[in-house]
């Protein structure tokens, strides 16, 4: 229990500066429960706690209450509509039993007319309170925002992961089949075999895209013309099978680059799967290389139909999957998150009458 001039708001005034307010200052008493305002009351008056615990609150999104702070002993509410002369925009209820003092409007108009002093430490305790009303404001947006990325990334692993099971749920079958003619078993084994590389390679796209930014970077110096030979060398067959061919414009020019090999080859592979995923039909693939004296250009160009104006400006963002069938939707954020650890770049552009465009660029080793 406190005396109005030791609570937060008249702490800093004199008892002679805060006699005129004893004799208008009423002492009010709540049961628990019982509302002290409710919204859209006018604003007759300010409130300082003098026992208790009082529960502020508001209604939101379709009619639903919701806390918004808690006042207790010492502290004080209701000056705003006191202040801007507006109703209430929210309900006061005492929490437990509680004992208040109520100071009119006129009086507190009047006091901050009076005592600078008086005006300075209402202005700074309603700065603080915007403060702490602002920092758990964004706190709630950023939770939010995290929750429903959390509720994406579910979704997308779930859904992504259930159509390899279910190839591999029925090769199981046919393996386990008394029935089954060698040559059936044969290709169970090779589905099953596909689907575990499937999920592999996609634990390892969830796997990339939640590693901490924090794990140190550790770049070797690698001679690109042998690195991208032997990738394109394990590329080739693939596809061929694909019905694609693969146009190397011009040898891969033999630079020292900083790399994380395995982290790199996922982006070429990438990549080029994409283009692979978009000619259906077959098509070509053109790899084209340029130097200067910093930086190491590769692009890699594709004959499908190019990339669709409304996925353009999100094409690197998570879960943008641009009409692929499979996938978590998070490889080319991937791309871009590994392509900056390595100080790079990566865009991607169409033109019309051509394919999608996507030029990496690398620094150069000094």
């Amino acid at each position: 229990m406190v005396a109005l001039e030791q609570s937060k708001l008249f702490s800093s005034l004199s008892s002679t500066e805060c006699r005129p307010l004893y004799n208008v200052t009423q002492l009010k008493r709540f049961s628990a429960g019982t509302p002290i305002f409710i919204e859209g009351d006018q604003g007759d008056g300010l409130y300082v706690v003098r026992s208790g615990i009082v529960q502020i609150s508001a209604r939101v999104n379709q009619g639903e209450r919701r806390r918004l702070g808690r006042i207790g002993t010492g502290d004080f509410f209701g000056e705003m509509a006191v202040i801007d002369s507006e109703p209430r925009s929210a309900t006061a209820t005492a929490e437990v039993e509680t004992e208040l003092y109520f100071i009119p409007s006129a009086a507190v108009l009047e006091m901050l007319q009076r005592s600078p002093k008086f005006a300075i430490s209402l202005v700074k305790l309603i700065s603080l309170r915007i403060r702490e009303a602002n920092r758990q404001y964004i706190q709630e947006v950023l939770t939010a925002e995290r929750l429903t990325l959390v509720g994406r990334f579910a979704r997308s692993i779930v859904h992504d992961f259930k159509n390899p099971l279910s190839v591999i749920g029925f090769a199981a079958e046919m393996l386990d089949a008394d029935h089954a003619a060698p040559a059936a078993r044969k290709l169970a084994k090779t589905r099953i075999r596909k689907q575990v590389d499937r999920l592999n390679s996609m634990i390892k796209e969830i796997l990339e895209f939640t590693r901490p930014s924090q794990i140190p970077i550790v770049l070797a110096s690698v001679d690109f013309s042998l690195y991208m030979s032997q990738l394109l060398e394990d590329l080739q067959a693939e596809l061929t099978a694909a019905s694609i061919e693969l146009c190397c414009e011009n040898p891969p020019p033999s630079v020292t680059i900083r790399m994380e090999p395995d982290r790199l080859t996922h982006v070429f592979f990438n990549v080029i799967h994409n283009a692979v995923q978009a000619m259906p039909e077959g098509g070509k693939i053109f790899i084209r290389f340029a130097t200067d004296a910093a930086t190491l250009r590769i692009e890699i160009e594709d004959t499908g139909h190019g990339i669709s104006p409304e996925i353009a400006p999100r094409l690197f963002e998570p879960f943008a999957t641009h009409g692929k069938v499979q996938g978590t939707g998070l490889g080319l954020s991937i791309c871009k998150k590994i392509i900056e650890d390595h100080r790079g770049e990566i865009r991607a552009q169409t033109e019309p009458g051509r394919g999608a465009i996507f030029a990496i660029t690398l620094p150069r080793m000094a």
